[in-house]
Formats: structure tokens, C-alpha cells, sequence
């Protein structure tokens, strides 16, 4: 399913006040605007309201390059709105992060390579090898950066440079296994997305898999979450989680986690490129 390619999305948040859904409804329709998608949530305990709202640009009467001008003077000012506006003729350019592991990324590829996901992937960026081969059969760039402690510095900033000449919106961790320092993450904030298993904090290391079957859990799980300085502690977009019993071997139970981390991680990537995430303080609203 492919959004209306000729739409624009705003992702709104403010203090809840009268009068927010007839105020920005009829700044679509006073424009020859016809809304596709609308859908809203009050948090009441922090009096914040949520709205993201959906329309064509069929015949809209203000220029593309002044709605965000035109919607803030008109209503966004009048309630201290935050907004973000996107256009779907914008196709979101993705990195994609790896490691050793290539379960993710091949999803993610097969659904852009399918044409399920509209988005361009123009670069791979790994500190291993290993995963080349990958990357050639969807005949991507595959670019090495190899991380120590002593040149971590020098290599973020080497993969930045590259990610900004590819014009790169955000960044898909693909069980990238190398953690993020805060001023990496400051120029990409909340547009990184990360993808591990459920077991942290309780199961943290190299081998929690076994630790897990040792204790005998019964569930197992996967979170998906934007990253942020605070290790795997970003707002989360997505998570899942399945069962097990006494019967699954180790082996059993990484094949169900990691066919649950390509299905959780592939929902949270499918939100946030189509404009249906929106932060707030540590938390996300996924509009529906």
C-alpha cells in the first residue's frame, strides 16, 4: 500500500484547547484541500493534544513551498503549536546499519525491492565484511567502517560526512552491534531506529538466549525504538512478542526471536515512513 503521492501529512502536538480540529480542518478545506486521513489523542494527564491529519494536494490553493508559513501564521500560532509537515512526493532516503546478522536486512530490502515500501536505500555501512554479499545482490553500495575504541571518533565522523552527501533522512539499525555515541545520535534525533530482543534488562550480554532458556521463560519478545543517548532506552514504536515452552532448544528460541525482530522492526520502519510516529517527551503516539 503506497500513500497518495501527490498528499501532505502534519504531525501536531499542543496544549489541549478548544476549537484545534475545526481550526486546522478548515485550513484544509478553506483551501480546496480534501482530507484522506485524520486521527487525534488527548493525553489527559498531561493536557497535550495529538492530530495527524492527511490531504491532497489536488487543486490546494496555497503553494507547496508556504503551507508550513501559511498553516503556522494561521493557526499554528494561535495555539503554540509544534508541528512537522511532510509531502509524500518525498521519497525518505534510508541508511541501513549491519553487523553480523542478516535477517533484517534482507527484509527490509525484499519489501523496498517488492515496491511494498516506498523509501531508497542508497547506502549499507557496516564494521564488518561480512555481510557484502547483501548488498551486491540488491546492487547497494557497501561501505566498511571498521570501530575501535581508539578511532570511533575519527569513523562516526567519516560515516557522516558520507551520510550527508547521500542526503540521508534516517537511519535503520539492522542489529548493528556498535553503540552510537551522543553526538552521532544528535544529528540524526528521532530519525534512528534500533531493534533487539525483549530480554534487557533482565537478560543482558552476549548469550541471552541461554540465559533465558535456563531461567525457562515463557514469552519472548522484540522492541523496536528510536534511538537516543540512554542505551536501548529511546521512546518505543514498536514491540512483539511470542511464546515458548519447556519443548523449544536454544536454537528454537533465537529462530522465533529473530523472525520476531524482522516482523517488529519492519512495523516500526512502515510507521515512521509513513509520517504515523510523533515524540513526545520519552514516549511515541502511532497513529493507526
Amino acid at each position: 500500500m503506497q500513500t497518495n503521492p501527490n498528499s501532505a501529512t502534519l504531525l501536531i502536538h499542543c496544549k489541549d484547547k478548544k476549537g484545534i480540529v475545526v481550526s486546522v480542518t478548515e485550513f484544509i478545506h478553506k483551501n480546496n484541500g480534501n482530507i484522506l486521513y485524520l486521527d487525534q489523542h488527548v493525553d489527559h494527564q498531561e493536557k497535550e493534544f495529538f492530530m495527524r491529519v492527511q490531504w491532497d494536494l489536488e487543486g490546494f490553493a496555497i503553494p507547496t513551498k508556504k503551507i508550513g508559513d501559511y498553516f503556522t501564521t494561521l493557526v499554528g500560532e494561535r495555539y503554540a503549536m509544534k508541528f512537522d509537515l511532510y509531502f509524500a512526493q518525498n521519497t525518505p532516503r534510508i541508511a541501513i546499519f549491519v553487523s553480523h546478522l542478516s535477517h533484517c536486512v534482507y527484509d527490509i530490502l525484499s519489501r523496498v525491492s517488492s515496491g511494498e515500501w516506498n523509501i531508497e536505500v542508497p547506502l549499507i555501512i557496516s564494521n564488518h565484511s561480512k555481510l557484502k554479499h547483501v548488498a551486491q545482490q540488491f546492487n547497494i553500495p557497501y561501505h566498511v567502517f571498521s570501530i575501535s575504541k581508539e578511532n570511533k571518533t575519527e569513523q562516526e565522523q567519516k560515516i557522516l560526512q558520507l551520510l550527508r552527501e547521500n542526503a540521508i533522512d534516517s537511519v535503520i539499525l539492522a542489529r548493528y552491534m556498535q553503540i552510537l555515541s551522543p553526538q552521532f545520535i544528535a544529528e540524526f534525533e528521532h530519525q534512528i531506529i534500533n531493534i533487539h530482543h525483549s530480554f534487557l534488562p533482565a537478560f543482558p550480554g552476549a548469550k541471552p538466549y541461554h540465559s533465558a532458556y535456563e531461567r525457562g521463560v515463557k514469552l519472548i519478545g522484540a522492541t523496536s525504538h528510536y534511538v537516543t543517548p540512554e542505551l536501548d532506552g529511546g521512546p518505543i514504536i514498536a514491540q512483539g512478542v511470542t511464546e515458548v515452552t519447556h519443548k523449544d532448544t536454544v536454537e528454537n528460541m533465537k529462530r522465533k526471536g529473530l523472525d520476531l525482530e524482522k516482523i517488529v522492526l519492519s512495523n516500526a520502519v512502515w510507521s515512521h515512513i509513513q509520517r504515523k510516529t510523533l515524540i513526545y517527551n520519552n514516549k511515541t503516539i502511532v497513529f493507526e
